[in-house]
């Protein structure tokens, strides 16, 4: 299978301090990869290096066979679906959510001057109706609950049809209904045929979708372990990855993780 992102040796500094510290990882064209780890771990920064929005300070990153730092960013960008909260929030509340995902052909964030052909408009309304949006089309997105916004997003970043999607703590701030209605839909999407590589960023376990095939931990900016996920997401793993004894288990292609009680005395 074709890689669309590896990096080498990759590392990120900052006030002399690693946010990323030597990381080698690979991602093929078919597989749906988790990064999971505690806050600080190196995530985001992860995930801004696959976007073009970050640079490493040592090593290198490929991106649909292109390396970072002597390719056109510009051209390569409308390749990959990014998918954040800071995103959300350059989204003017006051904008139409069709044109929300509209824009996205012009990777812009606000409908302004730009021509769009019938053909667009076809294909915003379809991927927003595959999303469960399409009542919604007419809506402006300040009006919408968190879940919604989420799905609006994530809705945006297919619209032009990537190579790869980047979804950075996708139910982060969800409650338990919007959550799971989020985690069935990207289960679906994860396992339809044509679907791209995918990356997700998170820090539970219980939001891993069904379908995600491998998974990244991460702790301090190292890689603590990595690949298919049923070897990977182990207590050994997990306890190394948050510092503290963790038991994990799965339960129909999904996880879940707690603390393990202290022993008896």
């Amino acid at each position: 299978m074709t890689s669309v992102l590896e990096m080498n040796g990759v590392s990120v500094r900052r006030d002399n301090r690693h946010i990323v510290d030597q990381v080698t990882w690979r991602v093929r064209d078919d597989e749906r990869w988790v990064i999971l780890g505690p806050n600080g771990a190196g995530k985001t920064s992860l995930l801004q290096m696959a976007d073009t929005l970050l640079y490493p300070s040592s090593g290198t990153v490929d991106i649909l066979g292109e390396r970072l730092g002597r390719t056109d960013i510009f051209a390569l960008r409308p390749l990959i679906g990014f998918a954040s909260s800071a995103l959300a929030r350059r989204i003017p509340a006051g904008e139409t959510v069709l044109n929300v995902v509209l824009t996205a052909a012009y990777s812009v964030t606000g409908r302004w001057n730009e021509e769009y052909e019938s053909i667009d408009e076809r294909r915003a309304r379809r991927v927003l109706e595959e999303w469960q949006l399409g009542e919604f089309a007419d809506r402006t997105f300040g009006t919408l609950s968190d879940g919604e916004r989420k799905r609006v997003q994530i809705a945006r970043a297919v619209m032009t049809d990537p190579e790869l999607l980047l979804l950075d703590e996708p139910t982060s701030s969800l409650d338990l209904g919007s959550r799971e209605v989020l985690l069935g839909l990207l289960s679906e999407y994860a396992k339809a045929p044509g679907t791209p590589a995918m990356v997700m960023v998170t820090h539970h376990v219980e939001e891993i979708p069904v379908g995600f095939t491998h998974v990244l931990l991460m702790r301090e900016g190292r890689a603590v372990a990595q690949g298919p996920i049923r070897e990977i997401l182990t207590r050994e793993n997990l306890s190394e990855t948050f510092g503290i004894p963790i038991a994990v288990v799965e339960y129909g292609g999904r996880w879940v993780a707690r603390a393990e009680a202290p022993a008896s005395q």
